[in-house]
């Protein structure tokens, strides 16, 4: 059922073109979920859906949505192939909750390393390239594993550094001079600040690609955030954004344009949707809705990310003409209220991103009113004259509300950031008691209209 390497000249054809393959493998998809998947089976017939009438993406909005509680709570019910087939188990972040169990077939293995090799190759990356992954391959997280074996479908070389140890990631860069660097951008450019303290020049140690994972480096508008900013500057290299999730088993990445992540049309089918589940125009901001497509472990439809961006259509400058997927805007469960004003947490990092002598933070979420949330954000400095009211102003600027700002050392801010088995910094507590998030959709969004 896989697609791998089928349809890897796909997004280059003409809308029409893309739309006829991708409906095709979407009427595949769901065939396979009616046959082989006890959770959708069960779905379908207690809905009263026959997927076989579904004709193309616009008829998706008949279906029902899969959140992640669905996964957790049925997790065996998704499998779809007898157990000896399972290949390899994979674990998600469990930012929003526990983590979740993926199974993988060989197909599947296959199918995340078609997607990184598309990935690569349109950054710029191809046979001949060093290329250091700093970002886990063990604890069954899937990005490690899923970089590593795109790699080696480019014939590029990987190195495995690992996500665990900056010192580690400094020598490998010193011995091998990798020419791109894929991980989270606060690692990086904490290695980078390991280098320069060792005396080497991050901009003269051959890493001409970032490609970022797990935090944003765009603003909406597709330009360089400040933290995409730094990076570039502290290694002189190009920086490329990318979004994914183990659920997804997809990447969405940065061409060399830097016009948003292409959605590759073959591996996934994106949409994005308001509260009620109703798709949204392009270019409106909403909850990211995925159906992985050639997935033959547990396969997925329409699943809810809990993340919020903006569809780009039309055709990229890099002559692609697929989709593309704007920043990550922050999660849904993380929406804050404040008098009035929506506030997403990652708006708040790009203010703070912005302050040069900020050396971590992170954001507290409280509810003593009923219609509005209270913003407590702790920022780890040593420079004696940052201000926290001047720090509390520039995230104002940029949020329209002005947050509690508390400033302490940098070490206090990294003994709460820093978690055992999180591969990147825990910057958002929520203490909210009260029910202030966006309730979940009904299952069939047919019953929301």
């Amino acid at each position: 059922m896989s697609s791998v390497a089928t349809y890897s000249d796909l997004a280059f054809r003409s809308p029409e073109a893309i739309r006829e393959v991708q409906y095709m493998l979407l009427r595949r998809h769901l065939c396979y979920l009616a046959e082989r998947s006890p959770f959708y089976r069960e779905r379908f017939a207690a809905l009263g859906i026959d997927p076989g009438a579904v004709r193309g993406a616009a008829d998706l909005s008949r279906l029902p949505l899969t959140t992640k509680a669905d996964l957790e709570e049925h997790n065996r019910a998704f499998l779809c192939v007898p157990d000896a087939e399972v290949l390899d188990l994979c674990l998600s972040s469990g930012t929003t909750g526990a983590p979740v169990a993926m199974a993988q077939t060989r197909s599947d293995l296959e199918r995340v390393g078609y997607n990184e090799e598309l990935s690569f190759r349109a950054a710029g990356i191809g046979p001949g390239d060093r290329v250091l992954i700093a970002a886990a391959i063990d604890r069954c997280f899937m990005a490690g594993l899923a970089y590593f074996t795109g790699l080696n479908r480019l014939g590029a070389t990987a190195i495995r550094g690992g996500s665990s140890s900056l010192p580690v990631l400094a020598q490998l860069v010193r011995r091998f001079r990798p020419t791109a660097v894929v991980g989270v951008p606060t690692l990086m450019l904490a290695l980078a600040e390991v280098l320069r303290a060792e005396g080497d020049d991050p901009r003269r140690a051959g890493v001409e690609r970032l490609v970022c994972i797990g935090e944003p480096v765009r603003r909406p508008d597709l330009s360089l955030s400040a933290l995409g900013e730094r990076l570039r500057d502290g290694w002189g290299g190009n920086v490329f954004g990318t979004y994914a999730s183990t659920e997804m088993a997809t990447t969405f990445a940065d061409c060399a344009e830097g016009r948003g992540g292409h959605t590759h049309p073959d591996l996934v089918v994106v949409e994005v949707v308001d509260g009620a589940g109703r798709p949204l125009p392009p270019g409106a901001s909403g909850e990211v809705v995925a159906t992985p497509l050639g997935v033959t472990g547990m396969p997925l439809l329409l699943f809810r990310t809990g993340d919020i961006a903006a569809l780009h259509p039309g055709p990229c400058p890099c002559g692609r003409n697929e989709a593309r997927l704007g920043p990550i805007l922050g999660r849904k469960s993380q929406m804050l209220k404040v008098r009035g004003t929506t506030v997403y947490p990652p708006a708040i990092a790009s203010a703070l991103q912005e302050l040069e002598t900020v050396r971590g933070y992170y954001i507290e979420a409280y509810d003593p009113f009923e219609l509005s949330d209270r913003i407590r954000v702790v920022v780890g400095t040593d420079d004696p004259d940052l201000d926290p009211a001047a720090v509390a102003g520039r995230i104002a600027a940029r949020i329209r509300v002005k947050p509690e700002v508390v400033l302490v050392s940098p070490d206090e801010v990294r003994t709460r950031t820093l978690q055992e088995g999180k591969r990147k910094p825990v910057t958002f507590f929520d203490y909210r008691t009260k029910s202030g998030r966006p309730p979940e959709t009904p299952a069939a969004r047919k019953d929301t209209r």
